[in-house]
C-alpha cells in the first residue's frame, strides 16, 4: 500500500545535516517528495512511498543524523497522490 506522510521536525535539526541524510535515506528507500529547513528552524518534508519504507524515513526523522537532537516529530498521514518523481532539498 501506498502512503503520504508529512513531517515537521524540532530540535536541533538545521546546521547538522539532517536535509542532506534525509535525502539519502528516502533515495536508498525508493521515497519520493522533499526536505526543507524552515525560517522557525524546523524541517519540514513530505515522503511518499510503499507504508513500510516511508516508515523507515519516518523513523530516521524521529531521531536525525548523529548532530542531531530531535525534540518533536509531528507525523500526519495522507493519501498517496503520486505527485513526485524523485527525492529532493527544497
Amino acid at each position: 500500500m501506498k502512503v503520504k506522510a508529512h513531517v515537521f521536525v524540532s530540535g536541533r535539526v538545521q546546521g547538522v545535516f539532517f536535509r542532506a541524510e534525509t535525502a539519502r535515506a528516502a533515495v536508498a528507500n525508493h521515497v519520493t517528495g522533499w526536505v526543507r529547513n524552515l525560517s522557525n528552524g524546523q524541517v519540514e518534508a513530505v515522503f511518499e512511498g510503499e507504508k513500510s519504507d516511508v516508515e523507515i524515513i519516518v523513523d530516521f526523522c524521529k531521531r536525525g543524523p548523529s548532530g542531531a537532537h530531535v525534540e518533536v516529530a509531528e507525523v500526519t498521514w495522507k493519501n498517496w497522490k503520486g505527485e513526485f518523481r524523485d527525492f529532493r532539498i527544497l
